[in-house]
């Protein structure tokens, strides 16, 4: 990883891939350490954690963490989820935060020097390289390992830099004792 002591640094986390990743790894992430690790990187100025909830729910697993998230150091951006019934009569829900996510990067993109963005949709190829155009590194976090790809190959090579998300478990994952099962909170799909 490059990354420059005096530069100015921005987290970007799509909640729902960055769930599908780590679950993909079969690794938990230590929010507490993913945000120490990158404020040893430089001068980490926003760290912005993007997802949806179902408003009506009477308990989701998600508000836990969007709960401590707020109240430790993350900007959390939430919109509501929307809930449907799917063919097979499963409920399903969906909801997609890339537009908040473009916004508030291409905001962000003149104001910082680096930006970290955590995410795998091949969608966000175009916002990577916008950013890049206005001056801004972008650092993709993601993975091409565990049983699927959950990173496009086009946001891949479009970042200048990619990382995988499981050559960072040994700084930012909760370590499991023998024999525990992973635990992941419900992160909604989106579009």
């Amino acid at each position: 990883m490059a990354f420059y002591k005096d530069e100015r640094l921005a987290l970007f986390i799509d909640g729902a891939s960055l769930f599908a990743t780590s679950k993909a790894l079969d690794m938990e992430v230590d929010f507490r350490k993913l945000l120490t690790e990158f404020r040893s990187k430089g001068r980490l100025l926003r760290a912005n954690y993007y997802t949806a909830i179902l408003e009506d729910d009477d308990y989701s697993p998600l508000r836990p963490l969007v709960d401590w998230l707020s109240y430790n150091g993350y900007n959390v951006i939430k919109k509501p989820a929307r809930e449907f019934t799917d063919r097979e009569g499963k409920r399903r829900v969906r909801s997609s935060m890339s537009v908040e996510i473009a916004v508030d990067m291409l905001e962000t993109a003149a104001h910082v020097d680096h930006i970290i963005f955590f995410a795998g949709d091949g969608d966000f190829r175009r916002l990577v390289e916008k950013v890049k155009s206005e001056g801004c590194r972008v650092t993709v976090v993601s993975s091409v390992k565990g049983q699927s790809a959950t990173i496009s190959d086009d946001l891949r090579r479009e970042a200048d830099v990619f990382i995988d998300l499981e050559d960072l478990a040994d700084l930012v994952s909760r370590p499991r004792r023998v024999g525990e099962p992973s635990k992941h909170l419900a992160e909604t799909d989106h579009d």
